[in-house]
C-alpha cells in the first residue's frame, strides 16, 4: 500500500524547502544555484497558489527552489495524495513539505514535471480558504497534451500578515473519474 502511494505521490504534484544550498549539474560543470525566498509572493492567496505551481514545475535536470516550496507551508501542514490502489482501493498518504521533497525530488529531476492550474474555485470565511485547483502536468513546455490531470484541494489560512497552505490534499482524473465540467475552464464559444 506505501509503495503505491510512494508510486501516486511521484505522479502527482503537488510542493518543502531546505536552507541549504541547492546544485544543478550540466554536462560540463556543477554549479551553484542561489535560491531566494519571495515573501512578496504570500501576501495575497492568488499569489500564494500561484508561486506553489510555479516552484514545483521544471523542465528535467532542473531544480526547485525548495527555499521557497516550504516557505508557503504552516508548521505541520501536509501533502496528500490520494488515489486507488491496484485492487482498486482508495488510500491516502499524508508527507511533510519535507518528505514531499525528499520523495519527488529525483522523479522531478529524471522526469520534469511542470504543473499549470487551468481553474479555480475559491471559498473564503474569514481568515480561512479553500481552492479547488484544477491542473494539468507536462513533462516538457513543448508538450502538447498534458500526461496528467487532477485537482488540488488547497486549504489555506491568512494570519493577518500572510497566506499559509495547511494541506494540499489531491487525485489524478482518470477515465473512470473525468474532472467534473464544473472545475474546467469555460468552453469558448465558436
Amino acid at each position: 500500500m506505501l509503495k503505491n502511494l510512494s508510486l501516486l505521490f511521484v505522479f502527482a504534484t503537488v510542493f518543502s524547502l531546505q536552507a541549504q544550498d541547492a546544485t544543478k549539474t550540466d554536462t560540463t560543470a556543477v554549479k551553484k544555484v542561489e535560491f531566494k525566498i519571495d515573501k512578496e509572493a504570500v501576501l495575497t492567496l492568488d499569489g500564494t497558489i500561484k508561486s506553489f505551481y510555479k516552484v514545483i514545475s521544471a523542465k528535467k535536470d532542473t531544480v526547485r527552489n525548495w527555499k521557497q516550496f516550504k516557505y508557503l507551508f504552516k508548521k505541520d501542514a501536509k501533502l496528500i495524495p490520494c488515489g486507488k490502489d491496484k485492487m482498486g482501493v482508495y488510500h491516502v498518504g499524508y508527507l511533510s513539505p519535507d518528505e514531499y521533497k525528499k520523495k519527488s525530488s529525483d522523479w522531478f529531476k529524471n522526469n520534469g514535471f511542470i504543473q499549470n492550474e487551468i481553474h479555480r474555485k475559491t471559498e473564503i470565511f474569514g481568515n480561512m480558504a479553500h481552492a479547488f485547483s484544477t491542473f494539468e502536468a507536462y513533462h516538457k513546455t513543448s508538450d502538447e497534451e498534458p500526461f496528467l490531470r487532477g485537482i488540488n484541494s488547497i486549504q489555506l489560512l491568512y494570519d493577518e500578515e500572510r497566506w499559509w497552505i495547511i494541506n494540499i490534499y489531491w487525485t489524478h482524473e482518470t477515465y473512470r473519474n473525468l474532472i467534473p465540467r464544473d472545475y474546467l475552464p469555460p468552453r469558448k464559444k465558436i
